[in-house]
């Protein structure tokens, strides 16, 4: 198996049901069959559509196979036989389906489908956008309607084709009103829920967004992996320098504009960093302030460490594939951009091929820099100026004072080769004061220090002055060299300060993540890659450094110099740190079952101590009265006694019939009868104990998917709950009412409502929340009733009634016109139960 070559993955992905998936995998399927490729439809589901259906004439269908599971028949993909027949291409519709349990099957169809490409098939497979993990919930929030099928993004992000399969809403809603989607009673249902115009057209938005995002890094992995460094303007992707000056936020506002011009364009901020400290005296606050500007208008910021800004701007937004770049104009005047050369924003224009460069005035150009200056290091022609400066300066010094001997003492000429001195020190550092020091002074002893013209001195006066002269030179030389070395190292010490800054506002922004952690490492030192490993590589050209026990953190490009080694050990720092956080994390999520199942045993044996304690009390003493010789009953007392006994007993067994459920839900063996079931079926049932109880005809309402004894245990415990809340005189209303494809039964009452924090709390065990008395139960009614209906794959919600109360809603799926009798073990972990 080692040596086959993995299938290739192709997605049809949709908006909605009904954008035509199915038909266009079964049509891909004919097309390569007709081409002779071996085509085989391993499971395709066309939901008794003749068009989709007809598609199937033509191509080989593997039988499914016939799976029983806890009494009920079900039919799935035969994994085994499409692997055993090894066709060239296999159809597999529902990317995203479950599978029914047992017999060796994978839990999801996504992994049936892996298996297949790992035995070297093609694979054709649909899914609609709501099935996507990273959607599922804002598909919710659009149409209102919980999608329990989901598959990793990841998953269908890895597949080597993904096709959108696209239609304007008015026109699926058209295919909808045509019957070519859902069966004729359910397409008015339908159009005015979940295929409403601006639920469609938002369903279709995510689809498009996600397809491009998808797009866009197979784009960014092929120029990757070809070596293409110039712009595709595939997309307008604008990147703004920041300086973390005041003119910051005139320029994002800009480039935002610009941005905002093309439909998808993307606004990038980026803040170069020195290593060596160029960026130091920056306002901090006015980043911070500047991110949180960029963040608002939709941009992403981003920091970066390199030496020259100029080639690390246009590095960054080849990387990024910018089309534009904007940058402000030199904050420095004309002279001293006369003085100093080409700033910045020339040099990054020159870089800049064919990225377009925007240059924005601002209030602070020509002001002046507030910056410090952009040389901070001994760059190597400043090493070679200033040994050339202690050997020129004093010399060129000596001929102008030659010019005017008589008319300055010598006190006014040592001064002035003592600041030629100074003067050098600043240029070239200590080194290069000494030579102008030793320069200095022996220009001083031959021509104007007496005998003028020769090295002796003859007065003590003289030599003294010129000892302390050059003592004088070297100390002062030497104190201007530490004070611009320790310049230096406080501007190296800023510059860190400030990226270690920005990581830790991205950490608290929530971009602790392990992979964001390394994404954000990879990006800051301008790296090819970092990854975490557990032994450092032999290779070289790899930067690795400790990141906690086991752990090294890997850097791939470029060279590092010392003081961004320093950077890289603090981000190393955070990244084991996010590793150990992790590691906590699974093992308080390993912790945290038990210490729940120990709260609820608990509670369980406080409330056992009562209220199970009481009905067995009054019927233990009801029976030992019926057994006494001592006392005489009359008829009456005797049936008094008997009923007694009765309605303790029937209690204690509701009691014990509640835990046990309990029990059988938290231990995944409950067991389910779901069928096609009507209301008519199960309401009479479950409202025959309570009386004053209002019901609204139900008789137009479809039938559920569901056991009908626990939807009557639900409905019985909702509306018991409801009547011991209901005020005397009220009554308690059940209607019901369809929405997307669901049927919701509503428990109305009219009592005192939920207190502000009730919400989190309704469902747990063994509370009575609003109770005055002990005597109402085990507080299990809504834990059982909201267990049972999400075994059924239904919801339990509640909601305030207007003019005050409480609405329980039930929301279970329609049932399906071929739905049969199944028997199924309801799975752990597949609900979470809780009490009033």
């Amino acid at each position: 198996m080692s040596d086959v070559r993995p299938g290739r993955l192709k997605v049809y992905l949709g908006a909605a049901p009904g954008v035509g998936k199915t038909y266009r995998m079964l049509d891909e399927g004919r097309r390569r069959a007709a081409r002779g490729a071996d085509v085989v439809v391993g499971f395709a589901e066309c939901h008794g559509r003749p068009r989709t259906e007809a598609m199937l004439d033509g191509l080989e269908v593997v039988p499914r196979a016939r799976c029983s599971y806890r009494g009920g028949h079900f039919q799935e993909m035969d994994l085994a036989a499409v692997l055993a027949r090894r066709p060239q291409v296999a159809i597999v519709d529902e990317f995203a389906r479950s599978n029914v349990p047992g017999e060796g099957r994978n839990p999801k169809r996504w992994q049936d489908i892996e298996a297949l490409l790992d035995a070297g098939v093609d694979v054709i497979t649909a899914v609609n956008v709501q099935h996507l993990a990273s959607l599922n919930d804002v598909v919710e929030k659009i149409t209102g309607v919980p999608q329990h099928e989901t598959v990793p993004d990841e998953v269908v992000r890895r597949a080597d084709q993904v096709e959108l399969v696209d239609i304007p809403p008015e026109g699926l809603r058209r295919r909808m009103a045509h019957g070519n989607i859902y069966a004729p009673e359910k397409i008015d249902a339908a159009l005015a829920n979940y295929f409403r115009p601006g639920n469609l057209t938002a369903l279709r938005q995510l689809a498009l967004l996600w397809v491009a995002d998808r797009v866009d890094e197979a784009l960014t992995s092929y120029r990757a992996e070809h070596a293409i460094g110039s712009v595709w303007e595939t997309r307008e992707r604008v990147v703004v320098a920041l300086t973390g000056g005041p003119e910051g936020d005139t320029l994002i506002r800009r480039a935002a504009r610009i941005a905002a011009r093309s439909a998808g364009g993307d606004l990038l901020a980026v803040h170069v960093t020195r290593s060596d400290g160029l960026a130091a005296g920056v306002s901090h606050a006015s980043l911070a302030r500047q991110r949180r500007l960029v963040e608002d208008l939709g941009g992403s910021y981003h920091s970066v460490v390199g030496d020259d800004i100029a080639h690390t701007l246009v590095d960054f937004a080849r990387a990024e594939n910018a089309t534009q770049l904007v940058l402000g104009t030199s904050r420095r005047g004309r002279l001293e951009r006369f003085l100093t050369g080409p700033g910045t924003g020339e040099t990054v224009t020159e870089l800049s091929g064919d990225i377009d460069v925007h240059r924005v005035t601002h209030e602070r150009a020509g002001r002046g820099a507030l910056l410090p200056s952009r040389r901070r290091t001994l760059s190597p022609a400043r090493l070679i100026a200033g040994p050339v400066a202690g050997l020129v300066l004093p010399v060129l010094l000596t001929a102008a004072l030659a010019q005017v001997r008589g008319a300055l003492n010598l006190t006014s000429e040592a001064l002035l080769f003592l600041l030629t001195v100074v003067g050098v020190a600043c240029i070239g550092g200590v080194a290069s004061a000494v030579i102008a020091s030793l320069t200095a002074s022996v220009l001083l002893n031959y021509w104007f220090v007496p005998p003028i013209g020769s090295f002796t001195l003859d007065d003590p006066n003289a030599l003294l002055a010129l000892t302390v002269f050059a003592v004088v030179a070297a100390t002062v030389a030497a104190v201007v060299d530490r004070s611009l070395r320790l310049s230096r190292r406080s501007a190296r010490a800023a510059a860190e300060a400030e990226t270690m800054s920005s990581l830790a506002g991205s950490i608290v922004r929530g971009g602790a993540t392990i992979p964001a952690l390394l994404e954000r490492t990879r990006e800051t030192f301008g790296m090819e890659s970092a990854e975490l490993v557990d032994e450092p590589p032999d290779t070289d050209g790899a930067t690795a450094v400790p990141a906690g026990p086991g752990a090294y953190l890997v850097l791939r490009g470029r060279t590092l110099s010392s003081s961004e080694r320093r950077v890289l050990a603090a981000f190393a720092a955070h990244v084991g740190s996010a590793v150990e956080r992790a590691r906590l994390a699974e093992a308080a999520a390993e912790v945290e079952p038990v210490k729940a199942a120990d709260r609820l045993r608990t509670a369980l044996l406080r409330a056992v101590g009562h209220d199970l304690r009481t009905p067995l009390a009054a019927g233990w003493a009801a029976v030992t009265s019926l057994r006494s010789h001592d006392v005489e009953f009359s008829p009456e007392d005797r049936d008094e006694l008997l009923a007694t006994a009765d309605e303790s007993m029937a209690k204690l067994n509701r009691l014990v019939e509640n835990l046990l459920d309990l029990s059988r839900l938290e231990a995944g063996a409950l067991t389910l009868n779901l069928r096609a079931t009507t209301l008519e079926e199960v309401l009479p049932m479950a409202l025959a104990d309570t009386p004053g109880v209002e019901m609204t005809d139900a008789e137009e309402i479809p039938a559920v998917r569901a056991d009908p004894p626990l939807l009557e245990r639900v409905i019985a415990n909702l509306v018991t709950n409801a009547a011991r809340h209901t005020p005397p005189g009220e009554k308690v209303l059940v209607t019901a009412s369809t929405l997307a494809g669901r049927v919701e039964l509503r428990v109305v009452d009219r009592g005192p409502g939920l207190p502000a924090d009730g919400r989190d709390r309704l469902f747990e065990p063994f509370q009575r929340l609003g109770d005055t008395d002990n005597t109402t139960g085990l507080g299990l009614g809504l834990a059982l009733a909201r267990g049972l209906t999400e075994a059924m794959d239904g919801t339990l919600t509640p909601e305030d009634t207007p003019g005050g109360g409480l609405t329980m809603v039930v929301s279970l799926p329609f049932a399906e016109p071929d739905d049969e009798q199944a028997t199924c073990l309801h799975p752990r972990g597949a609900q979470s139960v809780g009490g009033v």
